[in-house]
């Protein structure tokens, strides 16, 4: 009988843990959305004024990983409920709709650095683009190591997958602390537009893998894309 309670005792606790985690795995999606849009606000508003097109590029794309962060909290209630289910179609329709977001944004970032190449557009200042980069790299470094032990805890492929992904967002973040640092040290004409042909490449990185996700049941296609 004592071994029995003992048993049982065991299950109810590894229950309790799993529910903790699983909280904590959507903490971390929620804060992500939440952090996305401030982030988003922020950075296209200040690139607008300082006239910094890796920072208000950087901005945009965080409105568009707001879109990217839905479908994951919807994921993590979806393999909460079932672990081994497939990828529902408001996952499939929110990866193609951040995948078009991602495509629209490159083709927009391209053309206008390729117009401040020409014109010899330079930013009135591109501080803020170095403040806000450095902030976004502890945070999604803070956000990986949840992710990651989050993920382990519960032994979730898909919550590890979108850990390793989180790191395409810290390249992004140092693509604009270079470009913005570069050009604030040395005053070098070509550092915002080249910077913003950095975001480019990662954003057509990430539009890419959007669709190939939503075309499969794969969780992330960053060990192969990046």
């Amino acid at each position: 009988m004592l071994n029995y309670f003992s048993i049982m005792n065991s299950i109810s606790l590894t229950a309790r843990q799993e529910k903790k985690l699983f909280d904590i795995a959507m903490i971390l999606g929620v804060f992500t959305i939440g952090y996305n849009l401030a982030e988003g606000i922020i950075a296209t508003w200040l690139g607008y004024e300082d006239e910094t097109l890796a920072l208000f590029g950087f901005g945009v794309d965080s409105f568009i990983e707001m879109i990217s962060g839905t479908g994951i909290v919807y994921m993590v209630m979806r393999i909460r409920q079932s672990p081994l289910s497939n990828r529902s179609n408001f996952e499939r329709t929110a990866l193609k709709v951040t995948g078009t977001s991602f495509y629209i944004l490159v083709a927009g970032l391209i053309i206008s650095s390729a117009v401040a190449l020409f014109s010899g557009h330079k930013p009135q200042t591109t501080f803020w683009g170095v403040v806000i980069s450095l902030i976004s790299i502890v945070v999604m470094l803070v956000l990986i190591y949840g992710k990651i032990k989050t993920g382990k805890s519960l032994q979730s492929d898909a919550i590890l997958a979108d850990a390793n992904c989180t790191k395409v967002c810290i390249y992004m973040s140092c693509v604009l602390l270079a470009s913005s640092g570069i050009y604030e040290l040395t005053g070098f004409p070509y550092a915002d537009a080249l910077g913003t042909l950095g975001l480019a490449w990662f954003s057509y990185q990430e539009g890419q893998e959007c669709f190939e996700k939503a075309a499969s049941n794969k969780n992330c296609g960053c060990d192969h894309d990046h």
